[in-house]
């Protein structure tokens, strides 16, 4: 067992180092050699290679008096250790390595993005298509010690020379034709705009998903989505859900985070929907909570009021759903408050459609409600965020912000996939 400790601290040592070890090690070379022989000590990866190295000998041995029967089930229970997000996320890559897709990235030369690529095509999640000049994607590659190889793990495609150009510049030039986008525009932007080429191979179906947000605006990238993949049939507006791991291991999904500034009764009926359906992609049961400063009619504002309206439109369209609303952040998380002090609102609601016990989605009445709320409970709790997810496009897209890890773009690359299982 102490020789197989040793041979896991090696293989590690000449693995490619993680994010977390690289920013803990800033200016540090982490490539094996004279001066890395072997791994830090904060690298989250030591349980996951040495419990099943040595887990394993012991049983090779003998000694081991149960044997584990199951290493991939084993190496699972070890995630939950090392990404908070694990639990949350298995259903989701459960389903994505059933049937792995072609993933388009927007921001190819980022490090975070190859460091996702890796586990990414280790997990056989996906088959990446990175953006970007291969010269440097090459050398970033081989700074960060990747075992990434192209053509063979993943594929590239360089702004300035690539085949499907002659293709895609008038499918888009057809798209933006009547906005003002002259022949010679619409060439220009399908080399130099990165999230216009992912979202184009997507609608060409060159590519089966796309990420993009790594760096830029996120409204920029969103305008460019939207135009070029479009909403999904019967979606009024583009939404976005963002997801919170608490420390206390409960999930919660909060809605909208990103995109809608102050969307129309309408417009929440349609992202509660939406967002419905990815809750039960995670495995979870929607139970949704309308957000507002007022309980059930206390007060008759603009906000409060459109609330309301957006609930009568939900009840109308999935009676099934367990909504209700509207309520304040507090009531909406104790059902012990709703009961005591608004006994009559449940004991009102359609029996099959009431809000019973926490509610696990919560639909904010603005853009700048539910993103203060989200960054707010992130750090003052220290919970695990997923996300932002993005609600209604036409074809599966999502768009990352600025701060995201390469956990981060793992866990949204696993989305995307299911997204285009359909």
């Amino acid at each position: 067992m102490k020789r197989a400790t040793v041979y896991a601290i090696a293989d590690l040592a000449m693995a490619e180092s993680s994010e977390i070890v690289a920013q803990a090690y800033l200016g540090e070379a982490l490539a094996f050699g004279g001066d890395y022989l072997i791994p830090k000590p904060f690298d989250p990866r030591l349980i996951l290679q040495i419990a099943p190295a040595v887990a394993k000998a012991a049983m090779d041995s003998g000694i081991a008096k149960r044997p584990i029967a199951d290493f991939d089930a084993y190496r699972e229970t070890l995630e939950r250790f090392v990404y908070k997000s694990g639990m949350t996320m298995k259903p989701v890559f459960e389903t994505a390595r059933a049937d792995a897709k072609r993933v388009v990235y927007a921001e190819g030369e980022d490090k975070r993005v190859l460091r996702a690529a890796q586990v990414l095509v280790d997990d056989k999640v996906c088959r990446p298509i990175l953006i970007g000049r291969p010269g440097v994607i090459a050398e970033l590659i081989g700074e960060l010690g990747l075992r990434l190889e192209a053509g063979k793990d993943f594929d590239f495609l360089d702004p300035d020379d690539y085949h499907q150009f002659a293709a895609l510049w008038p499918l888009y030039h057809e798209k933006m034709r009547d906005k003002g986008v002259s022949s010679e525009q619409a060439q220009v932007m399908v080399r130099k705009n990165a999230t216009i080429i992912a979202a184009l191979l997507v609608e060409a179906g060159e590519a089966d998903a796309m990420i993009c947000g790594a760096a830029g605006q996120y409204l920029d990238h969103l305008g460019d989505v939207e135009r070029v993949i479009g909403r999904r049939q019967g979606v009024d507006k583009l939404a976005s859900l963002g997801v919170l791991i608490m420390p206390q291991g409960q999930t919660v999904f909060l809605c909208d985070t990103q995109a809608a500034a102050n969307p129309s009764p309408r417009e929440i009926a349609s992202m509660t929907l939406l967002a419905a359906d990815q809750v039960r992609r995670f495995g979870n049961t929607p139970t949704v909570a309308l957000l507002s400063h007022s309980n059930y009619g206390a007060a008759k504002s603009t906000s409060s009021n459109k609330m309301r309206k957006a609930l009568a439109l939900i009840k109308q369209a999935a009676p099934e759903l367990a909504v209700d609303g509207e309520m304040q952040g507090d009531a909406a998380l104790d059902e012990a408050i709703r009961r005591r002090l608004f006994p009559d609102a449940a004991a009102s609601a359609t029996p099959d459609a009431t809000m019973a016990g926490t509610a696990n989605l919560l639909i904010m009445p603005s853009l700048d409600a539910a993103n203060i709320t989200f960054n707010v409970v992130k750090t003052l709790t220290g919970a695990v965020s997923i996300g932002p997810i993005l609600l209604g496009a036409a074809k599966p897209a999502h768009i990352v912000t600025t701060a995201v890890t390469s956990r981060g773009i793992v866990n949204i690359s696993a989305l995307a996939v299911v997204d285009a299982q359909g």
